[in-house]
């Protein structure tokens, strides 16, 4: 099949090593193993070394942010959020996000309510908020999708109002900003994922952010298995802490973060300019009048305007090995457990839906230059070009 779609360019992959979304971004590599030979000199491995302290400073400081707690992954620092605000019952949620937000609920015995979208930002739309709130609901979750802030003030005055607790899955987000204010500092904690394919990474790692010091001391205890000390427990907890290792990464990447971040605003500039002109084609926005970190080239394909399929588009650039990702598709309602456990609620998410069936994640980052940047939009424009052989290639 594939050979079929090649047949309609030039009957050779255009890139011969393939192109992935979210190559890992590497600092300096001799800082880094320097740091990992004093952590072999301390013998001090995990267990809130001098590196992981470090590590929770200086994100602080970045965010300004009163407290940043280091966790192994993003998934572990939602459940840890998730008890440390005292989360049960039902919880409103996206459902057109990574499945991890949904499962950080399930996983503790929380119903995640999915809501829709907006079909312009792709998250949480407000509107439709409210009419889903019920007795059992303790709180919302809100996702900052593709580092674009969801509608942090509409959503915190629902919560306030509706006295919900409001936390925030900012996995895409560090680095971005919201009318000036770092994302770390909204609702009652944020948290981040540092995982590989993040702009920030520390091999695999998250972070939660909060200005409450009640909330912040509960999720220390939980990520440590409830201690407060040696030999006591304070609450049940989880082992949802960071390594030195990951720490000696997310210190070395720290220090380059910004220039991976220019890097991801040069590609999608140029991404702009070279997709600018193509019917049917829409690239997700970022503001560039807020910090924004850039880390997502998104696309959603129009069928009734270029003639072709999020589908067949996947496939053709697949063939010419540009790795592009159906982020998220299908949404989380239509994946197990939940599509079993709400098998109608599709018909409460039609821009989810929608949504899910049109987008496209592109690669970028330190890995990508700007001469691929140009061969993936001439790929995109080609395909468009010749929708029709394309479609009728892969029927």
């Amino acid at each position: 099949m594939a050979d079929r779609v090649l047949a309609v360019f030039s009957g050779e992959p255009r890139f011969a090593t393939p192109l992935h979304v979210g190559r890992p971004n590497i600092g300096d590599r001799g800082a880094f193993l320097s740091r990992i030979g004093g952590i072999l000199d301390r013998h001090w491995l995990t267990n809130e070394g001098e590196l992981v302290l470090e590590l929770e400073r200086r994100l602080a400081e970045r965010l300004c942010v009163r407290h940043c707690i280091a966790v192994c992954n993003g998934t572990a620092g939602l459940e840890i959020a998730i008890r440390a605000l005292g989360l049960q019952g039902e919880v409103l949620v996206p459902s057109f996000t990574f499945v991890a937000t949904a499962h950080a609920l399930q996983w503790q015995g929380v119903t995640p309510v999915f809501c829709d979208i907006r079909p312009d930002t792709h998250t949480l739309d407000p509107r439709g908020l409210e009419k889903m709130i019920t007795p059992r609901t303790t709180g919302i979750i809100g996702v900052h999708l593709w580092g674009q802030p969801c509608e942090i003030d509409a959503l915190t005055a629902l919560a306030r109002s509706r006295n919900l607790r409001l936390l925030f899955d900012a996995a895409h987000a560090f680095g971005c900003s919201h009318q000036g204010r770092m994302i770390g500092n909204f609702g009652d904690a944020e948290v981040f994922s540092f995982h590989a394919t993040k702009v920030f990474n520390t091999l695999e790692g998250g972070a939660i952010a909060t200005n409450d010091d009640d909330v912040a001391r509960r999720c220390r205890l939980m990520r440590n298995f409830g201690f407060a000390g040696c030999d006591q427990v304070d609450s049940v907890g989880t082992n949802g802490k960071m390594n030195e290792a990951s720490a000696a990464m997310g210190l070395t990447n720290l220090e380059s973060v910004d220039s991976f971040i220019a890097a991801n605003r040069s590609n999608y500039q140029q991404y702009r300019a070279g997709l600018a002109t193509i019917p049917g084609i829409r690239l997700m926005p970022h503001n560039d009048g807020e910090r924004r970190n850039y880390n997502n080239i998104v696309i959603e394909v129009d069928q009734s305007e270029c003639g072709l399929s999020r589908e067949t588009l996947h496939r053709a650039l697949h063939a010419e090995h540009v790795l592009a990702r159906r982020y998220f598709w299908p949404g989380c309602h239509r994946m197990e457990p939940y599509r079993t456990l709400f098998p109608s609620v599709h018909l409460l998410l039609p821009e989810t839906d929608r949504v899910a069936s049109r987008v496209l994640s592109l690669p970028t980052g330190t890995a990508v230059s700007e001469t691929e940047v140009h061969a993936v939009c001439a790929i995109i424009r080609q395909a468009v070009e010749h929708a029709d052989e394309l479609s009728a290639a892969l029927a």
